[in-house]
């Protein structure tokens, strides 16, 4: 059998938490944990560790925070450690050229999409908002570029017309692990070959902000669907009823009904299902977004047929919700 890895470790949030479980449970050894430096949170703003540093802790692992790996003591610190590679997942710092040529078989990188597709920080949500029917994850040798590095394994898995961002999230994370560990397993026998990315299909996933999660109701209703999926469970989609914001969690595109209005400014709720709230969009709002689960301010997210049983007057037919002020 081969030889066991050394292995460094550099992750934060709970997608890489993942893979460092995956990897403790392989028969490589996790020798050192790199994490970002622990961040208030919650109404207390009580400094938190990260998945990964209680993770990490909860194995006994040496954990390092660095704000930086730019200086030549955190470099050296590095080193001393002397592991065969090291495995990056959603560190969160740059690592320097340096800090790349350090372990004997450089860094390897689990990224949540199939590159050179969705290159960039939020490639998840990307993915299911462009329509994408397959995503998957690739493991990459690292260089200097933002995701450019030569790819050594992928896996695949389908995105369907329901998959939510924090499904895809959770299924890519555990495809993470079980793809790193296949590459390690592989490094350390035979090997794996290097495959430069190709220079057609380059997409960049721009991190997400909670201003774009408003939704403009002139879309076309798959497109609304769409960002309505990979928004879930953040930042949330949303629009404005009267004078609050409406949060939506779940939708798709719906069919226009004979009792519908023929003229319809997008943003307009149209008679609901038992079921759904539907609104007028697309051009001259000759489309129609359902929406299954939605949340007003101080509620939870609950089915929208909770939400017309409970609070039906606010979703009478003829109800504009308000439109952006400027084109998108």
């Amino acid at each position: 059998m081969p030889q066991a890895l050394r292995v460094i470790f550099a992750g934060t949030p709970d997608f890489a938490a993942a893979s460092l479980a995956a990897l403790l449970d392989s028969r490589h050894r996790v020798v050192a944990v790199y994490t970002q430096p622990d961040r208030p949170a919650g109404r207390g703003r009580k400094l938190l560790p990260s998945p990964v540093k209680a993770l990490a802790q909860a194995h006994q692992l040496p954990v390092y925070q660095p704000t930086s790996l730019k200086d030549a003591d955190a470099q050296a610190e590095l080193a001393a450690i002397e592991a065969d590679i090291m495995v990056v997942v959603a560190y969160g710092l740059i690592l320097p050229q340096a800090v790349l040529d350090t372990p004997r078989l450089g860094c390897l990188n689990v990224h949540a999409s199939l590159l050179p597709r969705w290159r960039g920080a939020a490639p998840i949500q990307r993915a299911i908002e462009a329509g994408d029917r397959e995503s998957g994850v690739t493991i990459m040798q690292m260089d200097a570029g933002l995701d450019t590095g030569a790819m050594l394994l992928e896996r695949r898995t389908p995105i369907a017309a329901t998959t939510t961002g924090g499904e895809l999230h959770d299924t890519l994370a555990k495809l993470g692990g079980e793809t790193i560990v296949a590459a390690l397993d592989a490094l350390a026998g035979e090997g794996l070959s290097a495959t430069p990315q190709p220079e057609a299909g380059i997409t960049y996933a721009a991190k997400l902000t909670k201003a774009e999660a408003e939704l403009d109701f002139r879309q076309p209703a798959a497109r609304l669907a769409a960002k309505v999926r990979a928004f879930n469970p953040w930042p949330v989609a949303w629009c404005t009823l009267g004078d609050e914001r409406l949060r939506l969690w779940l939708a798709a595109a719906g069919e226009r009904r004979d009792d519908d209005p023929q003229q319809t400014p997008p943003g307009t709720l149209l008679q609901s299902d038992a079921d759904a709230l539907r609104i007028a969009c697309g051009a001259g709002g000759s489309e129609v977004l359902r929406v299954t689960q939605a949340q007003l301010p101080g509620g939870k997210a609950l089915p929208m047929r909770e939400l017309l049983k409970a609070r039906g007057e606010r979703f009478a037919a003829g109800t504009p919700l308000s439109p952006p002020e400027t084109p998108r």
